[in-house]
């Protein structure tokens, strides 16, 4: 998900409980999405990391806002296969065009970097690669496998592509027995045309219905953003199409617009909002939500799936 940052301090809307609607103030930003600029010796420790094992994170490549809470925390979510994207999102920052071969030392470069940082739960994403006969599957795999033989008490949380039109790809990846199996929707299928050209929206239900298939005690998760234009109603349906593919876990985040080429935000959803989906989310049955301005699809990614864990455990319990 791609986001920018904003620093500047500006005083509280006289009134949050309402959107706050660009066409009426291009420029300004409600005051409940800023945060801090990243400064912190944590933080730093973690970029040198990174940088030594010459590795990309989603946090740099999409702008994160959360960058300087999580890389604090020693927090980082690797984008791997490159920095270069086979599609050209609406929505996103990432560079459009025709990626390298892959790295091959790659898994061992990651694993090295999750092992030095002492991670207990690392979130793996990457570009998408249609240029590949398998959207990248095996190197997700050898990612996997190379984070358990230096890490084996580390869980691992992926975000895939949709691997669309790539016959057994998903096989490969949900064989690699990941934690947490997440693939994002971005947004609701009237938006797709415009800002997820290059998807397949009931394809990505389908991605995250057949993991279920494929390994029914994985967790599956998926998120998207809000302020591009959708309706209520559009968010609420969706939600039952997840829940129809059996998702555990749904996030929900404001959409900011990383420049003017990319597509606007066309409302500031309030935190009441975001509290309302949340609240509605529960009611169809989602073992976890997260929804707010600033939550991203690894933002407290390891704390999250500590309390997915226990949710389905209570959930058990309950039906026993």
């Amino acid at each position: 998900m791609v986001t920018v940052i904003d620093t500047v301090a500006r005083p509280r809307a006289r009134h949050p409980e309402k959107a706050h609607r660009p066409d009426q103030d291009v420029l300004r930003k409600p005051d409940w999405i800023r945060v801090r600029a990243p400064v912190s010796k944590g933080y730093s420790e973690t970029r040198e990391i990174v940088r030594s094992h010459n590795l990309v994170t989603v946090c740099e490549e999409a702008g994160c806002p959360n960058i300087g809470e999580c890389w604090d925390k020693k927090h980082a979510t690797f984008m791997i296969m490159g920095d270069i994207c086979t599609r050209a999102c609406a929505f996103c920052n990432v560079s459009t065009g025709r990626p390298e071969a892959l790295d091959r030392a790659e898994p061992d470069s990651v694993a090295r970097a999750v092992a030095k940082m002492g991670l207990n739960h690392v979130v793996i994403t990457s570009v998408d690669r249609d240029d590949l006969d398998d959207g990248g599957a095996q190197h997700f795999a050898d990612v996997i496998h190379a984070i358990r033989a230096l890490s084996p008490a580390t869980t691992i949380e992926i975000l895939t592509p949709d691997f669309l039109r790539k016959d057994g790809a998903l096989e490969i990846v949900v064989a690699a027995r990941p934690d947490v199996f997440n693939h994002n929707l971005e947004t609701v299928p009237s938006n797709y045309l415009t800002v997820r050209p290059g998807a397949r929206y009931f394809h990505s239900i389908r991605l995250l219905q057949r993991v279920k298939e494929l390994d029914p005690g994985m967790f599956t998760k998926s998120g998207i953003m809000v302020g591009l234009g959708e309706e209520r109603n559009e968010v609420l349906q969706l939600m039952d199409d997840l829940r129809v593919a059996d998702v555990d876990f749904l996030t929900i985040g404001q959409y900011l617009q990383p420049t003017k080429k990319h597509h606007p935000v066309k409302a500031f959803v309030t935190p009441d909002e975001f509290k309302s989906y949340e609240t509605v989310a529960y009611t169809k049955g989602f073992l976890m939500v997260a929804a707010s301005p600033l939550t991203r699809s690894s933002h407290h990614a390891g704390d999250d799936f500590a309390r997915l864990k226990a949710a389905r455990e209570r959930k058990r319990t309950a039906l026993a």
